[in-house]
């Protein structure tokens, strides 16, 4: 909520140039407010000045006060309390589908594409506050990490702990990890359904083939943008493991089948993009979530205190004092 002071009529600030005029012409006129009696000498007189005829000023100024506070109650000071109330009109359901195979450890991305990719993507996360989110990892077979929830810091702690391990079977299944992804979303009612899938390699592996998981994705109205993650040419990949247990890296071509990421994305109505880079991964997560954009309701709440009336109150309060000054002690006019 915010609050701002305003004045709803600043344009009779415009009358507090009379007041300069006013006080001239009390000067002016003040010789003429008291009776003038001409004698030949003033022995014998009091000439010392009563103590009524030098506060009898004080009527003027308050005349003036009263003035003021008028001319400020008339230019409706105010402020103005606002509060607004969001309300997502339509959400956005996202399942992450990431490749873990061995050859995601590769150095062209930095530290590796694996982590490049998780960096990038809890950025993504954070920025759609208003979706359900869910994870999925695949090799050569898939699993749901992270059901679809609203909850982003479960999402984001499932998404840190993601790693290369030897539990699931090598390979590239890509048909497995889409049909997993498309599982995931079937039963979901939301306005939009959107499958972001990563991988840098070619489909070998699996039971589901690709184009049979892209058209489950159209018969459920799923929308799948796909990212083939992974330099030109050669790369710094893993190509076996070390007495230690540790990978010996080697350089290696890049293959990565964008004939078939390219396929899936059209039939879906999505995109292909091609992340060569830590800086190309950012911008096509940037583009992704700009595509993809929920619709909020914004509703705005005004509240308006007017702080007029005090003023209007002090200044009939100080008019009245200054009438029983005038018609009781002082008993003249000015």
């Amino acid at each position: 909520m915010s609050s701002n002071f305003e004045f709803v009529n600043p344009d009779f600030f415009w009358l507090l140039l009379m007041l300069p005029l006013l006080v001239i012409w009390f000067f002016w006129k003040r010789s003429q407010q008291t009776a003038v009696l001409k004698i030949s000498s003033l022995k014998g007189f009091d000439t010392s000045k009563n103590w009524l005829a030098k506060v009898r000023p004080l009527l003027f100024i308050l005349r003036l006060i009263v003035l003021t506070l008028i001319i400020v109650a008339m230019a409706r000071p105010r402020t103005v309390d606002e509060s607004t109330r969001i309300k997502t009109t339509k959400g956005i359901d996202i399942v992450i589908a990431i490749d873990v195979s061995a050859s995601m450890l590769a150095r062209d991305l930095k530290p590796n594409r694996l982590e490049a990719l998780k960096k990038v993507a809890s950025r993504f996360i954070l920025a759609r506050p208003n979706d359900r989110l869910g994870l999925v990892e695949y090799a050569g077979e898939s699993y749901t990490k992270t059901p679809l929830t609203s909850d982003k810091n479960i999402v984001l702690s499932s998404l840190k702990s993601i790693k290369y391990n030897t539990i699931i079977t090598g390979g590239t299944a890509i048909g497995m990890g889409l049909a997993t992804a498309v599982n995931r979303l079937k039963e979901s009612r939301a306005k939009g359904k959107v499958i972001i899938l990563l991988t840098d390699g070619v489909n070998n592996s699996g039971f589901i083939d690709p184009k049979i998981a892209s058209e489950l994705a159209i018969e459920f109205g799923i929308k799948v943008y796909t990212i083939g993650i992974g330099s030109n040419g050669m790369a710094l990949s893993p190509i076996g493991i070390l007495p230690d247990g540790s990978f010996q890296y080697g350089n290696i071509q890049v293959e990565i089948d964008e004939d078939l990421l390219l396929e899936i994305a059209n039939t879906t109505g999505g995109k292909y993009f091609r992340a060569t880079s830590n800086t190309k991964l950012e911008e096509i997560y940037e583009e992704i979530n700009k595509l993809e954009k929920t619709e909020i309701e914004e509703t705005k709440y005004t509240s308006y205190d007017e702080l007029f009336r005090p003023f209007v109150l002090l200044a009939f309060s100080l008019l009245f004092f200054e009438l029983f000054l005038r018609y009781s002690i002082f008993r003249s006019f000015i």
